[in-house]
Parts: structure tokens; C-alpha cells; sequence
């Protein structure tokens, strides 16, 4: 039998508890739910031809598709069509239900920048026939993110620039001022549907300019003030 923390007895040995670095520091910040928000950047709607005057809505990752700063992520199987969408990424320290807007700040340990991959044939395709977005978007290595900035060291950022680049080659050109519903909107929002807690990660939605991206792709991204991320597309695996 295995021992956990907290002494209990598992028939098998747990799974490693996944994890995203903090700048400047040793210690790591422990994954606990990664919660992703869509239609949150006009252009970005427009740009995939949906309705503007429908909400934001949300949808998750598991907390094992972490991928760290300089890692390659293998292609993934059943697409030919995935897709780049640079992210804000919120991380969190303590949580609840029902987070008023103006207590929403308090929850956030701090912010990086991510990108929530996308096999995006097969999560049309799952739209189209009303089916969950799982295949489409929760797959092995489909959230990249990079070292998380304390806002004990940067406050919290309303605005300010958020890039991709693939190959060099300027992708995504967004800022945070334009997020539909800024980030404690989207706490106190998402904290209605579900009991938030320490160490969920909010990906707060992704400027226009979404594209495919095939094996070799060098991807750098950046968010002013917050942080960059860089990782390579590698082959898929056998």
C-alpha cells in the first residue's frame, strides 16, 4: 500500500500532483482544476463567425495537461487542424461560492500566460452534433503555461499586451483591456456554478488571430508585465 499526505491507503500509487513554476522562486504552484473561458475577445468571436451578444461560457481542462516553459508538446493523434489561442492565466489561492466582483481580487495568488490548444476539427465537429468539448480541447498537453507572477509583485493587470508568435511570426496581437468580462467578473461568474478553491487556474479566453499550428512550430507568447511562455510542437507520438 502507498501512504499519502494525509495517511490514507491507496491500491495503487497516486498520480503525481501536476504543477506550474513560479517565477523567481523554488517552491511550485500545486494544479488543482483548470478552468477555461470562451467568446471572451470580440474578435475572437467574430473571427469564428458565433453570435457576439452571447455570454462567455466555461469549460475545463484536466490539470495533467500542464505543459512547462521550454517543453515540446508531442503533436496530438485524430486531427490535422490544431490550433494556438494565447491566454491570461489566473491562479489561485484561496476560492468559495458566490465571490462577490469586488472580493475577487483577494482569491488570486497571480497571473501567467498560457495557451489553450485546440484540435479545433474535432471540437466543431462535437458542436455541431451538441456533443461535450472534451475531445476538442482536454487532450495530453493541451494547456502550456508559464512561470506564474506573483500579484504581490505586479498587482493586477487590466491591460497591456498579449502576443503569439509561431516561427517568429506575429499570430495573436490582443490586450487586456479588451477581455469581455475582465478576471473577477469571471471569478465571481464562475464561482456561481461551481465551489472555486486554491490552486484552480482560470484561462481567461484569447485575442483574435487563432491558426493552426503542425510539428516543428516554434510558439512564443507573451503578456506585458506578466511573463512569457515558449514551446515547440513536436511529432506526434507513436
Amino acid at each position: 500500500m502507498v501512504m499519502s499526505n494525509n495517511d490514507k491507503k491507496y491500491v495503487i500509487p497516486p498520480a503525481p500532483q501536476p504543477y506550474i513554476e513560479v517565477a523567481g522562486a523554488s517552491e511550485v504552484f500545486p494544479v488543482r482544476r483548470i478552468w477555461c473561458v470562451g467568446r471572451n475577445y470580440i474578435e475572437h468571436i467574430r473571427e469564428m463567425g458565433q453570435d457576439e451578444r452571447a455570454p462567455p461560457f466555461f469549460f475545463a481542462k484536466p490539470a495533467d495537461a500542464i505543459v512547462h516553459d521550454g517543453q515540446t508538446v508531442p503533436y496530438p493523434s485524430l486531427t490535422k487542424d490544431m490550433h494556438h489561442e494565447v491566454e491570461l492565466v489566473v491562479a489561485l489561492k484561496s476560492g468559495g461560492r458566490n465571490i462577490p466582483v469586488a472580493k475577487a481580487n483577494d482569491t488570486i495568488y497571480g497571473y501567467a500566460v498560457g495557451i489553450d490548444l485546440t484540435r479545433r476539427d474535432l471540437q466543431i465537429a462535437s458542436r455541431d452534433v451538441k456533443r461535450p468539448w472534451e475531445i476538442g480541447k482536454a487532450f495530453d498537453g493541451s494547456a502550456p503555461c508559464g512561470p506564474i507572477m506573483p500579484a504581490s509583485k505586479i498587482g493586477h493587470p487590466t491591460k497591456g499586451k498579449i502576443t503569439l508568435k509561431v516561427n517568429g511570426q506575429i499570430r495573436q496581437d490582443g490586450d487586456l483591456n479588451q477581455l469581455i468580462w475582465n478576471v473577477p467578473e469571471t471569478i465571481s461568474k464562475l464561482s456561481e456554478m461551481v465551489a472555486l478553491e486554491a490552486g484552480d487556474i482560470i484561462m481567461t479566453g484569447t485575442p483574435a488571430g487563432v491558426a493552426a499550428t503542425v510539428a516543428g512550430d516554434k510558439i512564443e507568447c507573451e503578456c506585458e508585465g506578466v511573463g512569457k511562455l515558449t514551446v515547440t510542437i513536436g511529432q506526434p507520438l507513436k
